[in-house]
């Protein structure tokens, strides 16, 4: 009876004027970011943060979220249209969507991605809302070690799944701890890598960090990468599926379903991995595996739902445990923190309203992206043709007058120029961006709980290994690091990325 009365609180505050409002303005824009190639909801979440300040904590989830879930929708277009993946988790879509649509089969791919992402939604939804509860009050249980131990799980499953070097990987995640803990220290009072300058005693705003990385670095990338688009510009018809294309797609999306789901929840994980492992997947169990890469529905429809129900059940680890599970999840926590809000399983018992709105929400932005994508399909062609050197000074100027609201001082402008300069660089060496976030926000936290640790220990470190739940997710973040550091997971790992770039 509880989950009924607790879901009857979300269907009144998703409902509400406001916030119907916030969660159509999330997925249309997020959808329209995920066609346009370059942006993806990663910067445009970083972006749109500060405007955030204004709004209440659900409103603003609420439209936030669905810019995520949305771009999962939106990259498809994109990809099947354009063979130019509008959102990372998108790529694998392109594969076979593209070849579909140069078959003339454009509208039967775009309603398999529409469908599966549906479907695969709604079912994510129903999971957040059942087993989101219970991991809270199993998150309750945890102490000072077992947070520190679970960070640490998180960052060195980040490290896993970054692209590129491991080494790249590591130096992202140690140079985000590092600047994570610039300002001053809370228990001594003294200041830490600040280098003399005020502005840095309470530390870099997280905004700051995420719109220079991922917005400025975006922009000087693209500008110089700016690709030739071939769009389809023929009428997309054939939006039906038959029922024959029916039976033949619903096994793909019942398992995309399903891996997504798992890889969504698990630290490091989300809609890209889970569209990754899906098409691998359906390419294994079927029996015309000649077909992929060359124009196979089962290619769309299982990566498809596998990176909307991956999006979506990353929430459950970032509302219970307060752990982010991919970057995205990290600017969510973000989102939450400039709010007030302790991210953790305090807020599902302190903030039932926005915790079950929010599900709620999930689900009523599903069904507004199936009602909208397909009628929309006219518009998001003709934006794809509009050149990025027009789009980016409004991007630009958006993240300028972000960042000065945040203090109303210039020298958060020249700290997010520098982050700028930095995530360019990074992407000449080959560098992700996304683990140095994670380290970012994780950092503090980790400092924190391993600090209680060892006052509540009176300095025993040992503590991290005699608690039961705590040895056991060190023990896992290990043999994580150990397998992927073994020279044959390395090259199978180097060539999965090389083929993806």
């Amino acid at each position: 009876m509880d989950i009924l009365a607790n879901l009857e609180l979300g269907i009144v505050t998703a409902l509400s004027l406001d916030n119907l409002f916030y969660c159509f303005v999330g997925v249309l824009l997020g959808t329209a970011i995920g066609v346009l190639p370059g942006l993806g909801p990663l910067t445009t979440i970083a972006i749109l943060l500060p405007i955030t300040f204004d709004l209440q904590p659900v409103a603003s989830l609420i439209m936030l979220a669905g810019i995520y879930y949305g771009a999962q929708y939106g990259g498809s277009t994109t990809a099947i249209l354009v063979n130019l993946p509008g959102e990372s988790a998108s790529v694998v879509t392109a594969l076979d969507g593209y070849k579909l649509a140069m078959k003339g089969k454009a509208g039967l791919a775009l309603a398999t991605a529409a469908i599966g992402s549906f479907f695969a939604g709604t079912v994510a939804t129903v999971l957040v809302a059942l087993f989101a509860p219970p991991l809270t009050t199993v998150a309750l249980q945890f102490g000072p070690a077992e947070y520190f131990s679970l960070m640490v799980l998180g960052l060195v499953a980040s490290v896993v799944l970054a692209h590129g070097s491991l080494l790249h990987a590591l130096g992202m995640i140690v140079l985000g701890l590092l600047f994570g803990v610039i300002g001053t220290d809370v228990n001594t009072g003294l200041p830490r890598f600040t280098f003399g300058f005020t502005y840095l005693a309470d530390g870099i705003n997280f905004v700051i960090v995420a719109m220079g990385l991922f917005g400025i670095g975006e922009i000087v990338a693209n500008l110089q990468n700016e690709a030739s688009r071939t769009v389809l510009t023929r009428k997309v018809t054939g939006l039906m599926p038959t029922r024959q294309e029916l039976k033949r797609i619903a096994a793909p999306i019942l398992r995309g379903t399903f891996l997504g789901s798992v890889l969504g929840i698990l630290p490091g994980g989300g809609a890209m991995l889970a569209s990754f492992a899906s098409y691998a997947f359906e390419k294994r169990v079927s029996r015309h595996p000649q077909e992929f890469g060359n124009g196979a529905i089962e290619g769309v429809a299982g990566p498809e739902s596998a990176n909307n129900a991956g999006a979506q059940t990353s929430f459950i680890p970032m509302l219970t445990l307060g752990i982010p599970s991919n970057p995205v999840m990290a600017l969510m926590i973000g989102a939450l923190i400039i709010q007030g809000i302790q991210p953790g399983p305090s807020v599902i018992t302190e903030q039932p309203t926005l915790f079950w709105g929010l599900i709620v929400s999930m689900w009523i932005g599903n069904l507004m992206l199936l009602v909208l994508n397909l009628p929309l399909i006219g518009i998001w062609v003709r934006l794809i043709t509009v050149p990025y050197h027009f789009l980016f000074p409004m991007i630009l100027v958006f993240c300028v007058i972000g960042v000065f609201s945040l203090h109303n001082a210039s020298f958060d402008i020249y700290v997010m120029a520098l982050f700028g300069l930095l995530g360019y660089l990074f992407r000449k060496l080959d560098c992700e961006p996304a683990p140095l976030l994670l380290g970012f926000v994780l950092g503090p936290m980790m400092e924190e709980n391993l600090r209680r640790a060892m006052l509540l220990s009176r300095g025993d470190a040992t503590v991290f290994v005699t608690q039961p739940i705590s040895a056991v997710m060190l023990v896992a973040a290990a043999v994580l690091l150990f397998i992927v550091i073994l020279p044959s997971v390395r090259r199978t790992r180097d060539t999965a990325f090389q083929e993806e770039d």
